[in-house]
């Protein structure tokens, strides 16, 4: 098995340059993958091969999806969130993957992103499309402080997505995955590798036994077909509670540890530069209701 690694670059709306990211995580390749890659490399014309490297105990999955994607033909569409008022839902316009526009009752849609990761730089791979969801009034605890911030203002802040970061505010990630090869095993080695680099960020230590107790829960035997969905949500007392396809898998309570994911989509250096713009421009929206 061969081990590679890729920066992972993001598509925008359109006429929005791709952002650059120094963010990287690990994935694991077939040597299929290798041989073919190598043969694009040489000038070969066919296509490059890509497999995800699968677990062999992975027969167990938790669930069936149950949101539907759509054809590649949504690429087309303006990349800015698409809003269908008669559905209550988003669409991620490259890969047509749907968000609800609300969870958990009132946890409102600030913002949705595509990772990708680049092979080279000769072919680029959408792994998941991901949204970010806040409680409505939590969000508006943070109103005495920045509510007369407009919109410019709060995407500029630092202070703020901070506080976003610090406070005990209900907040969801959902990751949509788009890759149909994607393993279980793939997931944990990424966020062993970005979750471990945020937790020794913010407190300047490896935490090893914390960032083991998350990655745990992405068992061997899970599968992640296309359209499975994963929810990260923070919840009020600083629990990380983790569910795949609707299914809680795990809660681990912990500041660092919720800090640690939000700040791979909201922090200093996040994953889609724009889609935090994205974020943060909901988050004003939140403050200003």
């Amino acid at each position: 098995m061969v081990s590679l690694r890729f920066p992972f670059p993001f598509p925008q709306r359109p006429g929005r340059r791709s952002a650059h990211l120094a963010n990287s995580s690990s994935f694991h390749f077939s040597p299929a993958f290798v041989a073919a890659t190598a043969a694009t490399i040489a000038g070969a014309t066919a296509g490059i091969g890509v497999a995800l490297a699968m677990s062999p105990n992975s027969s167990k999955e938790i669930g069936d999806p149950s949101y539907h994607i759509p054809s590649n033909s949504a690429a087309s569409l303006s990349a800015s969130i698409a809003l269908a008022e008669s559905s209550g839902t988003a669409v991620e316009p490259k890969t047509g993957v749907l968000f609800p526009s609300v969870v958990d009752g009132a946890r409102r849609l600030l913002g949705i992103g595509l990772r990708k990761k680049n092979v080279f730089g000769l072919k680029s791979i959408d792994v998941y499309a991901f949204g970010v969801y806040a409680e409505v009034n939590d969000v508006k605890k943070l109103r005495e402080k920045y509510g007369a911030l407009s919109e410019s203002e709060v995407r500029g802040s630092k202070e703020f997505f901070a506080d976003v970061l610090d406070q005990d505010l209900r907040m969801t990630v959902r990751l949509q995955i788009v890759y149909g090869r994607l393993t279980i095993g793939s997931v944990r080695s990424a966020f062993e590798e970005s979750v471990g680099n945020r937790l020794k960020k913010f407190s300047g230590s490896d935490n090893k036994e914390l960032l083991k107790r998350f990655t745990s829960l992405f068992k061997d035997e899970y599968k992640l077909p296309r359209g499975s969905v994963i929810d990260l949500s923070r919840e009020q007392g600083y629990i990380l509670q983790t569910k795949i396809n609707g299914n809680e898998v795990g809660s681990i309570q912990s500041k660092l540890l919720c800090q640690s994911i939000l700040d791979l989509y909201i922090g200093d250096d996040p994953f889609d530069k724009k889609a935090k713009e994205d974020i943060g421009a909901g988050l004003t929206s939140l403050l200003q209701d």
